[in-house]
């Protein structure tokens, strides 16, 4: 009898384990796939080997992922995720996002407003400590503030001893809580940064394909102490370009995957939270494209906003595509259902996880408009109030011992909550006007013009009046002053910052008011949907500890906005069908498709480009060489920027993009179709060349190590 139940216990572990398909996984670098590696490709991930990548890959604070490449912390990502940057350090005279910008001498190097960057320093395993502050049978609210607490001791303890950014990081959904330690650039500046149309030749139209032929790039500079920073790690440029069939890895920062939600989880996304995610999108893509309209100043102003929810939209449908693919959700109820049986047969009389899990869903989903509109700020699209609703709950939560305050005004976030706050960004009145107006409408027609709360925030006014009122009333910002325009109002963020609760309480400030006058509701719903997650948090970590029992380490969590390993190999689509692609595109490739469209937008070159295009056309060299490539690596929104280096540790290539088909790498991992998309480390090198003639940036990238 006890060798029967040996037998169908090991069946059970064996129909349970987790089927990863051959290059699947974003791996936590304190926990890699050596055995996989090793098995699948013949690759040995040496430590040492490891820790080199990890320490020269970055992150930026806007949402995306870089990489040291140079000794003088010389920065490599792509050009739209140093759009924001960029665009901010421009102005009606100089626009360097859509011109391009390149400095001729280090003193030339432009510093950044708000840009952070954060190296990884080391990874440390606090589970225990975490789930031992939440006790059994505590209330959701209770447990939720206790989780909190320990994971604010634990930064502040770990920032007060290193000196190291220190971030406790969520993985499993609450199955395991890992403390990241990094080290902070706040003194970023722009290098090098191509044209616009270069970086997103083909446009909105191309996104999310391949063949695609993109100069997505930028470079920037980390500084310590007014001088270029002497990094430890950075990347040696590839001598050689990759080629089909080659093994690569990513190193990089996935936002955020959802392949370990529940179905109850999944169908809320699919019927809820999605739709409602591109309804905003849609509403803010006719704003900014609007708003682009009404000028070239207007449309520096807002471009980079337009461009971002067109991203977003394009993300976004992918996702719902995956969501109401029958397959799809045929496979995710399979496996639950399999994945239920042992887990709640062990329960007793306590209530199953997935159970658990459904009612909170449900919770969420009963508050999740009203949530997204208030404490989400959806109603409320101004950097001017983001900034008033900063110093509004700062200034309270400053009295709170530091574990109970909200987890983004704890002490050890307040280096980067300040350079945010801070920042010497230019504001437009009229840019923030539209935005607010608009936000304001939707905050109106989706919570009902007779709600008593919207009727406060509009004060009897329409949405475009009330909306130039609360821009012209502020003084939480450092505007934009156009020559020989009367001087704008003083920017007083610092004084009510540093003033503290009574003088934020006696300013007149019109967006202060607005933030006091929502802060009341935000903060409940933000309870309600933090009580909610605490449940969710505690069911999934049953679950986790459930897989974990029959899978050891093989299991990668979601993603989650922090550094992972990710690999796969060179190549394209081959078939017989529409979908078919090669592996590496050419700069030829790139010339044909100008040509084939007409030299229209978008795919129109830039000056630069046009000017030498009969040489570059006529070098047989600079036409054969590669430009872009595909592969299997697992990515997802985040890896943007992310370095892709061979067996040898060396650059190859540059993350930018994904195909259609990786959209659905949100749900679950596919190689049969999804691609990831890198500009060729030899193509960044023949623009740099050829093109721009960027001698002393190519000299410095091609040092010695």
């Amino acid at each position: 009898m006890k060798h029967r139940q040996s037998l169908h216990t090991l069946f059970v572990v064996l129909l349970l384990a987790p089927a990863l398909r051959a290059d699947e996984g974003m791996w936590l670098f304190n926990q890699p796939p050596r055995e996989r590696l090793e098995k699948d490709h013949g690759f040995r991930l040496a430590p040492e080997w490891l820790l080199h990548l990890q320490q020269s890959s970055v992150r930026f604070s806007s949402g995306g992922s870089g990489s040291f490449v140079s000794a003088d912390g010389l920065v490599l990502t792509n050009h739209h995720v140093g759009a924001g940057a960029i665009q901010k350090l421009g102005d009606a005279t100089h626009d360097y996002y859509r011109d391009g910008f390149a400095a001729a001498t280090r003193e030339q190097e432009l510093r950044c407003h708000d840009l952070e960057l954060n190296v990884l320093v080391s990874i440390e395993d606090v589970t225990a400590r975490v789930q031992a502050a939440v006790k059994p049978d505590m209330p959701a609210k209770e447990a939720a503030a206790a989780r909190r607490a320990a994971l604010a001791a634990i930064e502040k303890e770990s920032l007060a001893a290193t000196g190291l950014r220190s971030d406790v990081v969520t993985l499993h959904q609450g199955g395991a809580y890992h403390l990241y330690r990094a080290k902070r650039y706040t003194d970023v500046r722009l290098v090098f940064a191509p044209e616009h149309a270069i970086a997103f030749f083909g446009g909105d139209a191309d996104n999310f394909e391949f063949p695609r032929y993109n100069l997505d790039i930028c470079f920037f500079r980390a500084y310590e102490n007014g001088q270029p920073a002497r990094v430890p790690h950075h990347l040696t440029w590839g001598r050689q370009p990759v080629s089909a069939g080659d093994l690569v890895f990513v190193s990089g920062h996935p936002g955020h995957t959802d392949r370990a939600k529940t179905v109850a989880e999944v169908v809320a996304m699919r019927d809820r939270q999605v739709p409602f995610d591109l309804q905003v999108i849609h509403r803010l893509e006719s704003l900014y494209d609007a708003f682009c309209e009404e000028g070239p100043e207007e449309r520096r102003q807002a471009i980079g906003s337009l461009f971002s929810v067109q991203n977003g939209r394009k993300a976004r449908s992918g996702i719902l595509a995956a969501l109401l693919d029958p397959d799809l959700m045929a496979r995710k109820r399979a496996a639950e259902t399999t994945d239920r049986g042992p887990i709640e047969a062990g329960l007793d009389s306590r209530p199953s996880p997935y159970v658990r899990i459904a009612h909170a869903q449900a919770e969420l989903d009963r508050i999740a408009v009203r949530h997204r509109m208030l404490e989400g700020a959806a109603g409320f699209n101004s950097k001017f109030f983001a900034t008033a609703r900063t110093i509004l709950r700062a200034v309270a939560e400053r009295a709170k011992p530091d574990g109970q305050r909200l987890r983004e005004y704890r002490d050890s976030n307040r280096g980067p909550l300040e350079l945010q706050l801070f920042s010497e960004e230019p504001l437009y009145d009229g840019f923030e006007v539209a935005k607010l107006a608009d936000s304001l409408t939707a905050l109106a027609t989706t919570l009902g013009a007779d709600d008593p709360l919207v009727q406060s925030v509009l004060a009897g006014r329409p949405p475009r009046e009330r909306a130039a009122a609360l821009v012209a009333g502020t003084a939480l910002g450092r505007r934009h002053q156009p020559e020989g325009a009367q001087a704008p109002p003083p920017d007083r963020r610092r004084e009510l910052y540093d003033g503290g609760a009574a003088a934020v309480a006696a300013s007149p400030d019109t967006m202060l008011a607005l933030a006091r006058l929502v802060d009341e509701e935000s903060r409940r719903l933000r309870g309600l949907a933090e009580a909610a997650q605490e449940v969710k948090q505690q069911a999934h970590a049953e679950i986790t500890r459930a897989r974990f029992a029959r899978a050891g380490e093989t299991l990668y969590p979601d993603a989650t906005f922090t550094l992972r390993l990710a690999y796969g190999v060179v190549r394209g689509i081959e078939g017989s069908g529409p979908e078919d692609c090669p592996a590496i595109t050419t700069y030829a490739g790139l010339f044909a498709r100008a040509r084939g469209k007409g030299d229209a937008f978008p795919f129109v070159l830039p000056p630069r480009w046009q000017e030498q295009r009969q040489a570059l056309e006529a070098d047989a060299a600079f036409m054969n060489t590669p430009f872009n490539f595909a592969s299997t690596a697992d990515i997802i929104g985040g890896n943007s920027g992310s370095p892709v280096v061979n067996r040898a540790g060396e650059l190859v290539g540059l993350i930018f993009d994904g195909n259609i088909h990786s959209l659905r790498l949100d749900l679950s991992y596919d190689d049969r179709l999804s691609r990831a998309v890198s500009v060729d480390a030899a193509g960044i090198l023949a623009a740099l060349r050829k093109v721009y003639a960027a001698d002393a940036l190519v000299a410095e990238i091609e040092a010695a190590p």
